[in-house]
């Protein structure tokens, strides 16, 4: 039995400015989230981007396809009601970042983490005002609470909207440095992305790639992508 799927009813698609923002109408009447919430967002890129999902819908509506949608969803339904616990679990990101444990062996991996991550940790030091200290091999070692708490006041400042991205930014990298920078334009959202893959592209070079695996990699990639765009919208 197949699922049941909204019918596409409305003719016009259009962008409405409030006093509290932007609302997306269809045929007049506002777009409302899943939790029937009023879908306001704060810029006029974010709701012409949604808008503009909403009016490639066919006859059928496929949210797979609504991204910038399903983010101002989630920013409005779960992260605005959550907004302390999320930022609190992005920050903890922190103390187990990706970009700080490095491989012992081979020297050749563990050059080329050095190469390509200790300028995104010398970026955070000079832009955040933050250096999280290398470690060696996979057990955790903590960092400084001051440096921790000096990047979690800076997740806390982010918008329900920002956070949202943010969410995926750091979730999907594995590195809340890596988030930082992908927000910040330090480099292009695709070069951040390969930055958190340098691991699992040493492996392929070494074994070939699985194709399975690399399925994955590619829905992880074109989230990362959307999360950025998102970003830059809020």
């Amino acid at each position: 039995m197949s699922g049941w799927a909204q019918k596409r009813f409305w003719k016009e698609v259009t962008v409405a400015e409030t006093e509290d923002g932007f609302a997306v109408e269809l045929d007049g009447r506002r777009v409302r989230t899943p939790a029937k919430a009023p879908l306001m967002v704060p810029t006029r890129g974010m709701a012409e981007a949604i808008a503009a999902e909403w009016d490639a819908q066919s006859e059928s509506v496929d949210p797979k396809t609504m991204p910038c949608t399903r983010s101002a969803n989630a920013a409005i339904d779960k992260v605005t009601h959550q907004h302390s616990e999320v930022a609190a679990m992005l920050a903890e990101y922190g103390d187990t970042d990706l970009l700080c444990y490095r491989a012992d062996s081979p020297a050749e991996l563990a050059a080329r983490q050095a190469a390509e991550w200790d300028p995104l940790l010398d970026w955070a030091e000079a832009e955040l005002g933050v250096r999280l200290q290398l470690r060696a091999g996979v057990l955790h070692q903590p960092q400084e609470a001051a440096a921790l708490a000096a990047l979690a006041e800076k997740v806390r400042a982010m918008t329900a909207f920002q956070l949202a991205a943010f969410h995926d930014l750091v979730g999907i990298s594995g590195s809340l440095i890596l988030g930082f920078a992908a927000a910040a334009g330090c480099r292009s959202a695709e070069e951040i992305w390969q930055l958190s893959r340098l691991d699992e592209r040493w492996q392929e070079e070494l074994w070939g790639v699985d194709e399975e695996a690399q399925a994955a990699a590619e829905v992880k990639r074109l989230e990362f992508l959307h999360a950025k765009r998102f970003y830059d919208f809020s």
